[in-house]
């Protein structure tokens, strides 16, 4: 344990896999208490066990992030358990498996794609709000390179992202004056998602990769947790407003 996140308390959502299950990792060795808020009880219950493997607290709570009540329950249920929030990391997000164009998106895939990333971004906000209040804790938002850069046939999936990075900067100005800081982080990680997008699209890789300054894909843990610690920590107490691609170099953003 490095103790830079010590004595905090960090909900992750969507932390039941990839990119959300490295973040929670870090934060861990890094001394937080760790909220799992996930659909998937199954997996949810495995990362839990992870981080208690590790010598920290964690709690499980199956949240469906398209549910205000849902979302409201999991952070009451947080302050219940450990009577504070910290840390706030919005990274739930679904999207179709495959590439889709424009004219291929429906009403369906769009709802999706904003209901689960930037309305459960947002209801998550306002639901933690109070307590990051009280605490002058962080929230950390994870957006998209397909958004930055306007990736195709991710049309409606990198709007979601973009909404969710208006919301921050907003949010941003907002809160500052409370003490809450709000940003945001844009991976190109190893996660099952873009895993299973490589493998429908195998071009998408020396795409993504061709004119990376450090061409390669990251670690959901070991090169997206530590930015995601930084964020959360008291080291980054003078950083809001703030997109932070931990992409290798793919987007570079003025």
């Amino acid at each position: 344990m490095t103790g830079k996140l010590e004595d905090k308390v960090a909900i992750i959502t969507g932390a039941g896999q990839g990119v959300g299950r490295g973040i929670a990792l870090a934060m861990a060795k890094a001394g937080a208490r760790c909220v799992i808020a996930d659909f998937n009880e199954e997996s949810g219950q495995q990362v839990v066990g992870e981080l208690e493997g590790l010598g920290s607290e964690a709690l499980f709570v199956r949240c469906d992030v398209t549910s205000r009540e849902s979302v409201d329950a999991a952070v009451d249920r947080t302050i219940e358990v450990f009577g504070q929030l910290d840390v706030l990391v919005n990274n739930a997000q679904r999207a179709p498996l495959s590439p889709t164009s424009v004219m291929e998106h429906t009403d369906e895939i769009i709802d999706l794609c904003f209901d689960t990333g930037f309305r459960g971004s947002f209801r998550f906000m306002q639901a933690a709000y109070p307590h990051l209040k009280a605490s002058r804790g962080k929230v950390i938002n994870i957006a998209s390179g397909a958004g930055l850069d306007g990736l195709a046939g991710q049309s409606a999936y990198g709007a979601a992202k973009e909404a969710i990075r208006a919301l921050s900067k907003s949010a941003a100005r907002e809160w500052g004056r409370d003490g809450i800081n709000v940003n945001i982080i844009c991976p190109l990680a190893n996660s099952p998602g873009v895993a299973t997008l490589l493998e429908l699209a195998p071009e998408m890789e020396k795409r993504m990769t061709a004119n990376q300054p450090l061409g390669r894909i990251g670690d959901c843990e070991e090169d997206i947790g530590p930015v995601a610690v930084f964020l959360a920590s008291d080291d980054s107490r003078y950083v809001t407003g703030h997109t932070l691609p931990a992409d290798g170099g793919n987007s570079m953003v003025r």
